[in-house]
């Protein structure tokens, strides 16, 4: 069966595009081919820097023949309406059908027959509408074409079965076009010129004999392994990195490794300096000899040299030298002055517009960091918490750090040692950004995770209190991150901490610092009668801390969904306490989710849910509450009489346990319902004729529920 071949060549596209235009370029090629009636076997979609290409196997030869129906006015419709439609359509009147629509009438309708097209006819139609949509997150235009693409595109290579494709790509206004041809060319340094190819096969083998691999996970495989053994030859080892491996496979065709030397007056330098130089600026991967870094690096040259890449490596390593000439100055200049002297400059920075300063925040969190450490009860030295706060952003002001600001808070650590401050200290003003995703390490000294809660907190607070949340897909304060990160804090340190009265803490922080906007939020939430003194705290915990709680409670959804934790188990549980404890929720999620687990659980859950329902259309029926005591001497059956006094017995015996945090015991104790709750609904008719009996039996399967619902809301559960 025909085979479709397709390659854009163009200028060097983004490493960081590739992937994603690739796969855009199959999706867009094959569900084009699909709604043609084209169905095909297989597509696979490749990306280098100069092109993208695709081959789908198994096309038939033609597409099938179909019959097109399309539903018109009625019958009886205004002349005008049928002529319109017998317009859209060609046809005449005589040529519609009438079909009985039922209440709808008769219907006129259109069917038409649509031959098949070849298929070579139809790919080409798709590929040219496939390449005109490819939604690029950046495009240009070139020379002057009105065609808008991420790069100038040069070539089309477009193939049925071996044999061109007849189209062409317009560029626009200027006339100019591409017309789709069966050459190709190999590499810009090392390729031979045009390279006719006949299919797929024919074209990887012919781009290998140009110096191009066309598969990135091939080159991705050359790069590690290629790489590890050049290493190995001098006893080093490369640091694992797989987000280089991705870009860097994105910025070359034919990957040689070359390994280079750094000078050894860098060695000095902090090694995440170096690293960061070597990464971020470079594209270098970090050698490492005995778990410690070694004065080599390694390159991927996009060329083989005649010289065996002793140039390159030349090369390389003079521009090394000179990133790591600047750095070193600013390394040896920082160290010149103590951290705490660069903290006026925080003056200058603003936090965001309407919270103020970095000088500011800094005053904020050394209150909220000292507020947390002593909460929930971290043994942790008060005046070291206030230390590492109060020094956490002070090297944003330090001359590395302008020039690699991915590297703040790791400066103030070694700043922070060189000015003989504690270990707990530097280490805090390290972390205090950690973790900054679900794979990074979470901090575990106590000076550490408070001064990190703090600067996640006050961030959530104050973007709260000016209704700045994140809205959708964007995130621009990364709060979900953050949010995150102190889910993290508190879970994997197990900090018995009320998130209510820290949000109140740090809410109070802004409300001294008299932020205009913060001031605005507040009179907007208040009558105007209190002062703001006088309602902060009221303020941040009914308006703000409840949005805030919800979101900590979805943030928790999605952070408990690795482990197996269901989401409407914690929505159970939040929805009824409003917990914020957030350790001695998850042990309410992890004892419901076992009680549920249970047969015992399974059938009171069905019975929860059977009571509730039945009192609430009876109350919507009767327009009234069947909330209430039950009414004991108008219990009439044997079964209605072990219920209420195992109700009674449960709702003691559950309060008990939830007193000690005893959740599977609280558990235990609901288990205790199940025979008597079946027994009542199998042999006692709630609606009794009587309507005092009704009554009283209304109330008694309300209490069902409410016994139930001292530790979740099982309404919200789901299955």
């Amino acid at each position: 069966m025909p085979e479709l071949l397709i390659e854009l060549l163009s200028e060097e596209i983004p490493a960081r595009m590739q992937a994603r235009a690739s796969a855009d370029l199959r999706d867009l090629v094959t569900k084009g081919l699909g709604e043609a009636g084209l169905k095909f076997e297989g597509a696979q979609a490749f990306a280098t820097p100069r092109r993208l290409a695709l081959v789908v196997r198994g096309l038939p030869e033609r597409s099938p023949d179909q019959t097109i129906e399309k539903k018109g006015p009625r019958i009886d419709a205004p002349p005008a309406a049928i002529d319109g439609f017998l317009r859209s359509t060609g046809l005449k009147r005589e040529q519609l059908e009438e079909r009985d629509m039922g209440k709808a009438g008769k219907v006129l309708f259109a069917v038409q027959k649509a031959a098949g097209r070849a298929a070579g006819e139809v790919a080409s139609d798709v590929i040219l509408a496939a390449i005109t949509a490819l939604p690029w997150p950046k495009s240009m235009r070139w020379a002057s074409n009105q065609f808008r693409w991420v790069r100038p595109l040069h070539g089309i290579v477009a193939e049925l079965d071996g044999k061109l494709l007849p189209l062409r790509l317009s560029l626009g206004d200027s006339n100019a076009s591409i017309a789709a041809g069966t050459t190709t060319v190999g590499h810009r340094v090392l390729g031979n010129g045009a390279l006719s190819v006949a299919g797929f096969d024919d074209y990887v083998a012919k781009l290998r004999t140009a110096y191009v691999v066309l598969d990135a996970e091939e080159r991705k495989r050359i790069i590690r392994e290629q790489g590890a053994a050049l290493a190995a030859k001098e006893g080093l080892r490369v640091r694992k990195d797989d987000g280089l491996v991705d870009e860097v496979s994105g910025l070359v065709e034919w990957p040689v490794p070359l390994i280079g030397t750094i000078d050894g007056a860098f060695m000095d330098l902090p090694p995440e300096v170096l690293t960061t130089t070597m990464r971020t600026h470079q594209r270098y991967f970090a050698l490492e000899k005995d778990g410690r870094l070694a004065p080599r690096f390694l390159v991927i040259a996009n060329t083989v040299a005649r010289d065996g890449g002793a140039a390159i490596v030349k090369g390389n390593e003079r521009v090394l030298r000179a990133r790591l000439s600047d750095a070193k100055f600013f390394w040896d200049q920082d160290r010149k002055v103590r951290l705490e002297s660069r903290l006026p400059g925080l003056k200058e920075i603003t936090f965001q517009a309407k919270l103020g300063t970095l000088a500011q925040r800094v005053m904020r969190l050394e209150d909220l960091a000292a507020a947390i450490s002593n909460d929930a009860r971290l043994d942790a030295d008060v005046a070291a918490v206030r230390s590492a706060a109060h020094l956490a952003k002070a090297d944003l002001r330090s001359g590395v750090v302008g020039e690699f600001p991915e590297l703040q808070g790791i400066m103030g650590r070694y700043y922070a040692l060189h000015d003989g401050e504690p270990r707990a200290v530097a280490d805090a003003i390290a972390e205090h950004y950690a973790p900054k995703g679900p794979d990074d390490r979470c901090p575990s000294a106590p000076v550490s995770v408070a001064v990190a809660l703090a600067e996640k907190i006050d961030a959530l607070v104050g973007f709260w209190a000016i209704d700045e949340k994140p809205t959708g897909s964007k995130d621009p304060f990364a709060l979900r991150r953050a949010a995150l990160g102190v889910i993290r804090l508190i879970v994997e340190n197990r900090l018995r901490l009320s998130l209510t009265q820290v949000f109140a803490v740090a809410y109070e922080a802004y409300e001294r610092q008299q932020h205009p906007a913060i001031q605005a939020a507040h009179r907007a939430a208040t009558t105007g009668k209190e002062t703001i003194e006088d309602t902060a705290r009221a303020v941040v915990r009914f308006r703000y801390s409840a949005d805030l709680l919800a979101f900590f409670a979805d943030r928790l959804k999605v952070h408990l969904k690795e482990r197996g934790v269901r989401h409407d188990l914690v929505a159970a549980v939040f929805a009824l306490t409003a917990e914020d404890d957030l350790v001695r929720l998850l042990a309410r999620v992890e004892a419901l989710q076992k009680f549920l687990a249970s047969e015992d659980g399974a059938d009171l859950l069905v019975a929860y849910r059977r009571a509730a329902n039945i009192v609430r259309i009876e109350e919507k029926k009767d327009s009234a509450s069947h909330q209430g005591d039950v009414d004991a001497k108008a219990l009439q059956q044997d079964e209605e009489r072990v219920l209420a006094q195992a109700l009674a017995d449960t709702r003691k015996a559950v309060t008990a346990a939830l007193a000690k945090e005893d959740f599977a015991g609280a558990m235990l104790a609901l288990a205790r319902l199940r025979t008597p709750v079946d027994a009542f609904f199998d042999n006692v008719t709630v609606n009794a004729d009587d309507a005092a009996l009704r009554a009283n039996r209304l109330r008694l399967l309300a209490q069902i529920t409410g016994t139930l619902e001292q530790v979740a809301d099982f309404s919200k559960i789901e299955g």
